[in-house]
């Protein structure tokens, strides 16, 4: 329960029920969610399932997420925990592949990177949409499929911003059983082109009619199984059984006159949030200052995505999920494209057992007021995550702009003493920052390196250009 909180003015008190996503496809299927009764987590997860075959450059249903979930009715809310384990339990002695080593081009840097069947850890997204439903759904599990299933069997149309990631991760993704999936005829797969995934369909199908626990202790628990049995990978039978989906509580930050609600992990909000200055009137310059001084980390990659769905109630999930970069490894027949996370330098922090929850820079946020619900959202872009999301939250909160003002509004992130700026910053801002001793990157174009986030507020929904991002709101009642 949030008590003594500040009011703040909005143009309505309430947020309208609406989806915001990282693809059209992805809105569409949690505003059919909606649209049939569903609650919030009923759109989060028939959104997630779609965003797993419309979103594949950046996540998938063998990859990990956390998401965070508000009832208007109690006015709680809860983290979930569904990323992925490291895997190992009753490992067989001596099944151990190499992890493939490469380097791929992100911005003007080369990063290095880990992939390979070496790099999979346990899946947990398809173990959090089935605690979702479960716990906060009114629509058969089923029936929260079937969007996913018809863009498998239709083909979705590849967005630009997809595009030009898969162009940047081309080894990776035509590496095996990807390469008749993202360069059909030997030709990499261009915006504006249908991406067809055909196991995904026969995929879906298994967990229509099987559930969750078909990742777990089904059909696809199997293939799996014995893909890592073939190529040397660590994730066993006994790792699969053993995971389980978990709640907690949400870590709690007072900022401009609400309570953000998010979790602490690899990069949490609480830190920026604290020393974040009002910035509503503030000059360019002073502004980018403040928010450098804020949110200056260090950097790394990473390819990620969100949505956010609000119910008629005022209930809110938001969900954020991942392949990594991908292992490079799908299952055949399938179309699954298996996790990368073990082989993410910037996840692994001191030693990692079997069966421990690995960590993450995801951080999706809900914020409330004396009223109730004024912000949901959750950002894409590994460390650039936490840049985006709090610029997004500042502009939302603090600044007074509409959910698409605050979202399509120029960038910057800090990362080692440069700091990042995307077009339409005044060029005395460039100077100031580099008086204060910062060296300045000016960007040429709009990046997707500047993370992607997708909310849902009292001024609107929108979806993050920078990734082909999406929002639907349905009519008021």
């Amino acid at each position: 329960m949030v008590t003594n909180v500040e009011r703040k003015r909005h143009d309505s008190s309430t947020v309208q029920a609406a989806v915001a996503a990282g693809h059209p496809a992805t809105v569409e299927a949690g505003i059919e969610a909606l649209e049939a009764g569903g609650s919030a987590a009923d759109a989060a997860v028939a959104a997630g399932l779609a965003s797993c075959v419309a979103e594949t450059v950046m996540t998938g249903l063998l990859g990990g997420g956390h998401a965070i979930y508000y009832d208007a009715v109690t006015r709680e809310a809860r983290n979930l925990d569904c990323f992925v384990a490291v895997p190992g339990l009753d490992a067989p002695a001596g099944r151990r592949a190499e992890l493939v080593e490469l380097q791929v081009p992100f911005g003007t840097e080369l990063v290095h990177y880990a992939i390979g069947i070496a790099s999979c850890g346990v899946p947990g997204l398809v173990a959090g949409l089935g605690a979702l439903q479960a716990a906060h759904g009114r629509l058969a599990w089923e029936r929260l499929v079937e969007p996913a299933l018809r863009l498998a069997r239709d083909g979705v149309e590849f967005p630009p911003a997809h595009a030009a990631c898969l162009a940047m991760l081309e080894p990776v993704m035509t590496m095996n059983e990807g390469g008749a999936i993202y360069a059909p005829g030997g030709v990499l797969l261009a915006a504006g082109g249908q991406l067809r995934q055909p196991g995904l369909v026969r995929a879906l199908e298994l967990l229509a009619e099987e559930g969750p626990d078909s990742v777990y202790d089904g059909s696809i628990a199997e293939a799996l199984l014995a893909q890592m049995e073939e190529r040397g990978g660590l994730v066993t039978r006994t790792d699969l059984a053993a995971y389980e989906a978990e709640w907690s509580p949400p870590a709690v930050a007072a900022y401009a006159g609400t309570h953000v609600l998010t979790r602490t992990g690899l990069a949490p909000l609480e830190e920026p949030l604290a020393v974040l200055p009002p910035l509503a009137g503030l000059p360019p310059p002073d502004r980018a200052l403040a928010l450098v001084g804020a949110l200056d980390r260090p950097d790394a990659a990473g390819d990620t995505t969100n949505l956010v769905a609000v119910d008629a109630e005022g209930s809110a999930c938001v969900l954020t999920s991942s392949l990594g970069l991908g292992a490079g490894n799908w299952l055949p027949g399938l179309d699954l494209h298996l996790n990368s996370m073990l082989g993410e330098a910037d996840l692994i922090r001191g030693g990692l057992e079997p069966g421990d929850r690995m960590g993450s820079m995801m951080s999706p946020s809900l914020a409330l007021d004396a009223e109730g619900l004024a912000f949901a959202g959750g950002a894409a872009g590994g460390t650039r995550l936490r840049s985006a999301l709090v610029q997004v939250l500042a502009g939302s909160l603090d600044e007074g702009l509409d959910a698409a003002a605050a979202v399509e509004r120029p960038r910057l992130h800090p990362a080692d003493g440069v700091v990042h700026l995307e077009p339409g910053f005044d060029d005395e801002v460039a100077e100031e920052l580099e008086q204060a001793g910062y060296a300045v990157r000016a960007w040429t174009d709009r990046h997707h390196y500047f993370g992607g986030v997708s909310v849902v507020t009292r001024a609107g929904a929108a979806g993050d250009p920078r990734r082909s991002g999406a929002a639907a709101s349905l009519p008021p009642a």
